[in-house]
Parts: C-alpha cells; structure tokens; sequence
C-alpha cells in the first residue's frame, strides 16, 4: 500500500496530451525568429544611409516573420486550449447515459477515450493506436495510461496497439466509435475509406460514430452512406491548427 501511494504522488498534477504535429510547431517558431530577425538586422544596418527602403524592408521581412510566429501560436494554442474545448463539444454532442461501450481510433495520449471515460459509469472505454510521435509530441501508450490515472478513470480505460486499417474486433463491438485528427494522417485513399468503414464494421446497430478531422470530412460521410448510413451529419466548418476542421456524426 506504502508503495502505492508513493506512485499516485509522484503523478503530474494534471494530464499532458501532448502537441500536436511538434515539428511543423517548432518549424514555425523557428522560421519565424530567424526572418524576424533578419528584417531587424537589415533595418538597422541600412536605416542611417536608407531610412525609407530599410522601414520598407522591415515592414516585408519583419510580417512575414510574425506571421510565422502567429502560426506557431495558434497551433500550440490549438493543442494546449482548443483541442480540449472541442473534446468537450464533442461528447457533448452524443449524450451518452453512461453504460456505453467506447472505441476511441487512433486515441494518441487519450484525449477522447478519457474524456468519454469520464462521463461512463458501469461502461467502458478503449483506445487503439500505432503510436506515432511525428502527430503527436510523447506519443505513446505509456502516456496514455499515465493521463488516465492522472484523470482517476484508470479501471474504466484500455490501450492496446491497433491499426485503424485492421482493427482486431468482432462486427457490431462498439456502442460509440470515435476518432479525432487520425485518418487524414492516412496518404492513401483507398486506405482512409478502409478505415472509415473498419469502424462502421465495428458499431453495433442503433451505435453511434463520430469523427473529428482536418481534411477529408466529405468524402469519409460519402463512404457511409455508400456502407448503408442513413443518418450522416456533418458540421459547418472550424479553425484548429490553422486549417478548416469539420466533424461528422453517423448513426448506425
């Protein structure tokens, strides 16, 4: 027991889910800085001899610097605020009663799955993934099932390894099937359909299947109603990570 609680206190005090794709983040920042920089330097050097073309200069090189640098910012707040409040809106949006059986597909650090672990009481939630760190800053399953302990719904959450492409469950497994920011990572087509419809597979009749995703949104609703959806919405456009987000909710 001692040693028990000497784990539990050594838990960060709230959950990280990490940043989301960390390269293009740092890139951003990174590209910024230096052009920003560069216009400051260029102002100064030439701004006794040249002090209207050096103003000039600065205004060009110096806003495409900050807009770089606005870029970066919107992104780490897209991941560190945004994509929270959307988490948030998300379940809202499926009214769950609790009982529910959950897959979360490509749940990185377990952001959906452990925010519908929450809202279960005698249901349970699982979360698949192939755990790749170039989406997602930390990626692994190691801190999916720290945050899960963090948030106390550790006995209510499972991480295993899966492939939204193949996913190793029965048909009709799942009362609610979520997925947010995965597939389009996909490059393939034919391979996004594939795992659009392995989740269809998966969701009992009278389920429920929600996606949340950056691109692609239309053609992922087209590939359930050709599966035999009758009931597909898709939302009006957002604005996370700097690009047009959509979400899409089909029932089964």
């Amino acid at each position: 027991m001692a040693e028990v609680a000497k784990a539990e206190k050594t838990l960060p005090a709230k959950p990280d889910y990490g940043l989301d794709a960390p390269l293009i983040v740092r890139r951003m920042f990174n590209r910024g800085g230096w052009t920003l920089a560069t216009g400051v330097a260029l102002y100064l050097i030439n701004r006794s001899q040249y002090p209207g073309p050096a103003t000039h200069l600065l205004l060009v090189i110096g806003g495409i610097g900050v807009i770089f640098l606005a870029i970066g910012g919107m992104m780490l707040w897209s991941s560190r605020v945004g994509k929270l409040e959307l988490r948030d809106r998300l379940l809202d949006s499926l009214h769950l009663t609790g009982g529910e059986k959950v897959l979360d597909v490509g749940c990185g650090r377990g952001l959906l799955v452990i925010g519908a672990a929450k809202r279960l009481k005698s249901g349970k939630a699982t979360g698949v993934d192939i755990w790749d760190s170039k989406d997602l800053s930390g990626n692994s399953p190691d801190a999916a099932k720290q945050n899960a302990k963090i948030e106390g719904v550790a006995d209510r959450v499972r991480i295993e390894n899966c492939d939204a492409r193949k996913l190793h469950y029965p048909d009709n497994s799942y009362d609610v099937v979520l997925s947010s920011t995965v597939i389009h990572n996909i490059p393939d087509p034919d391979e996004r359909s594939t795992a659009v419809h392995e989740m269809w597979r998966v969701l009992k009749p009278g389920g429920q299947l929600l996606i949340f995703d950056i691109r692609h949104v239309p053609d992922y609703a087209q590939d359930l109603r050709d599966a035999g959806a009758q009931d597909v919405t898709v939302s009006p456009a957002g604005f996370l990570w700097c690009f047009p987000t959509k979400s899409l909710l089909a029932k089964k």
